[in-house]
């Protein structure tokens, strides 16, 4: 998300060097830049005026200080206005109600509404220990119930049966009751989704919001909709007294406008972002760590929090135990690793979560993907268990049996061979207290990536080929 914003950001940062103030010529190119590149991201045009006007008056004559180039200080600007556009401070869900809390949830059809309720009480089961209840009420979509009642399933929450002969505010009538006498924390109420906005739908939406008066009433958009997630979010907004805004399948749009122009043209604070299909594939919304992801500063905050809910604990200690004694990394080692990982995104999650990550050659980005953590698994699990243990044995009769098992080629195993190698010997340096040491060898290796030591060079390149 963001990828082109971001580029274009940061370059337009880059041309201000040199310069010791930002002034009514040298910002003038800039900002002529930074309307193009929220343009292009398709952010909503009152928008992009509104946010131009204000970083130029905020920008204009300021002195850079102390060690601030007139780039970190228009980055600055901008950074505290992509903050306000995107509504200054996250705001999670206000559940603060006699139990049940009711969450209706809105949207057009395809937007992802079954799928965020799925994602939101994993959340909320997960994270916040709440006993969560869900029910549909799309009467029109037989699918849509049977969706629901399976994701409640691997979620594992309640799911209240209903079908297409009830009236919605019927079946969402009962639901509450029964939530209520089953001393349910929180009900999630799904609705009818449509291809487009109409008045039929509209009042039949207003009927049911009115039958149970929910706590909170959630608009899901979908990001890839550019503009028009905001204009849809402002005639739901007409519509129902929206609380929040859950944007879906945003890891799907690199342009990111959806994001920019939904608080500001609703009022409506966005407060879940979905970043994939998995089931816990919903984060929190927060202005602040979106607006450094954007500015290539990263979002260490949000990757450490996952790092802490998916990193398996005693596993690491285990591990680092294990390395300590002398005992070996082993492909066993190894599956563990690329599977948290996995857990916490992928690698392009969490390389849009480091500072700087952004500005990697684009070499070594397309030789960092998940696709190639897939085919590292597949060749570890074409291994015998002797063969995960115990590396050393593995030669030429069993690399082509590991090889075929897998659907990879001989040179696929030679390489995760190789790359085995180098971790285990810089694991053996971390666990003798080489720490310092191993990072000044990284950080003479990654300012060399475009050479020979990096992608495709010799020793010493990006680990992922």
């Amino acid at each position: 998300m963001f990828d082109g914003l971001s580029s274009r950001l940061q370059a337009t940062v880059k041309r201000l060097k040199g310069h010791a103030r930002l002034t009514e010529d040298n910002i003038q190119d800039a900002l002529r830049e930074v309307r193009m590149a929220l343009l292009e991201a398709d952010v909503a045009l009152p928008v992009v005026r509104e946010f131009i006007a204000e970083v130029r008056e905020k920008a204009m004559g300021r002195e850079v200080v102390g060690s601030l180039t007139p780039g970190q200080a228009l980055v600055k600007v901008v950074h505290d206005e992509l903050v306000q556009v995107m509504g200054g401070t996250g705001e999670g869900l206000d559940l603060a109600t006699q139990p049940p809390a009711v969450v209706l949830v809105a949207g057009l059809q395809g937007a992802g509404k079954t799928t965020s309720i799925g994602k939101l009480a994993r959340l909320l089961r997960e994270r916040e220990k709440k006993k969560v209840a869900v029910v549909s009420c799309d009467v029109y979509r037989p699918a849509a119930i049977q969706q629901l009642e399976t994701l409640a399933g691997q979620v594992d929450v309640t799911f209240y049966p209903s079908d297409t002969t009830q009236r919605p505010e019927a079946i969402a009538g009962a639901a509450v009751e029964r939530a209520r006498r089953e001393v349910k924390d929180v009900l999630l109420v799904d609705t009818a989704g449509r291809l487009h906005v109409d008045d039929a739908m509209m009042a039949e939406i207003r009927k049911l919001h009115q039958a149970i008066d929910p706590i909170e009433t959630l608009f899901v958009v979908d990001a890839m909709t550019g503009q028009d997630a905001a204009t849809t979010a402002r005639a739901f907004g007409d519509a129902l007294p929206l609380t929040g805004v859950v944007l879906t399948k945003a890891d799907g749009d690199a342009r990111g406008g959806a994001a920019l122009s939904v608080r500001k043209i609703t009022g409506v604070p966005i407060k879940f972002m979905g970043m994939g299909e998995r089931p816990d594939a919903l984060e929190p919304f927060h202005p602040e760590r979106v607006a450094s992801r954007i500015l290539g500063m990263g979002d260490v905050l949000t990757l450490v929090e996952e790092a802490t809910r998916e990193v398996d604990q005693d596993k690491a200690e285990k591990l680092a135990r294990k390395l300590k004694k002398g005992r070996g990394f082993n492909f066993n080692d190894l599956r563990d690793q690329l599977s948290q990982m996995q857990r916490m995104g992928g690698i392009g999650s969490l390389l849009e979560k480091l500072p700087g990550a952004g500005q990697l050659p684009d070499a070594v980005k397309t030789q960092a993907n998940d696709r190639e953590i897939r085919r590292m698994m597949a060749v570890i699990g074409s291994m015998t268990e002797q063969e995960r243990r115990r590396p050393e044995l593995i030669k030429g009769s069993r690399k082509r049996r590991i090889a075929t098992g897998s659907g990879c080629q001989i040179q696929d195993v030679n390489r995760l061979l190789k790359q085995h190698a180098q971790m285990s010997k810089a694991m053996k340096k971390f666990s003798k207290g080489g720490a310092a040491k191993m990072m000044r060898s990284l950080g003479g290796r990654m300012g060399g990536m475009g050479g020979p030591g990096g992608p495709g060079g010799g020793p010493g390149g990006f680990p992922f080929r």
